[in-house]
């Protein structure tokens, strides 16, 4: 009876955080999936998607979508670049339907200045060795209110405390010098 109780009683706790992105988890509640057809987790890249190409985005595929996210986010970073974190894309306010993104094609929603100083998809460039590269999504619970073109500083302090599932796909890419 008393174990009953305890149960309930943490139930009655943990749900109402989990429903808020207040998950204990680093990763922000729920997981998501996001894949693409042009290299499979944890593989290389290929070399069209990255400034030795076309520099143009990979296809991307989304599922497993919470029912309660109001818009996902999109960042593609190197965390293994020399001067530390290296962000090659974001995009935000892009509809929790969206299920694709066409290769070479921005999803619907804004898109913020990547550290290369553009909008948009810039590839993996690295100046030497092999870097990883982190496609991540992420569901949020609310729109962001942030102004095209704002920079990835700006959109992790808005989407703080809004994240209620993320997903990611890592690639590795090296230059053939």
């Amino acid at each position: 009876m008393m174990a009953s109780r305890i149960i309930v009683g943490l139930v009655a706790i943990v749900l109402p955080m989990i429903a808020h992105g207040q998950s204990s988890s680093a990763t922000g509640g729920k997981k998501m999936k996001i894949t693409s057809s042009a290299f499979q987790q944890g593989a290389n890249i290929p070399s069209k998607f990255s400034c030795d190409g076309a520099d143009t985005s990979p296809p991307l595929q989304i599922q497993e979508i919470p029912p309660a996210a109001k818009s996902l986010v999109l960042i593609v970073d190197d965390p293994d670049a020399p001067s530390g974190l290296f962000t090659h894309w974001i995009a935000w306010n892009i509809s929790p339907q969206t299920s694709t993104i066409a290769e070479g094609s921005a999803p619907k929603g804004t898109q913020g200045t990547n550290d290369f100083g553009k909008s948009g998809y810039g590839g993996p460039c690295p100046p030497s060795g092999t870097h990883r590269y982190f496609f991540r999504i992420f569901a949020l619970d609310q729109e962001i209110n942030l102004a095209a073109g704002s920079k990835r500083a700006q959109l992790d302090s808005a989407m703080k405390g809004h994240v209620i599932a993320q997903g990611e796909l890592m690639g590795h890419y090296s230059r053939s010098h």
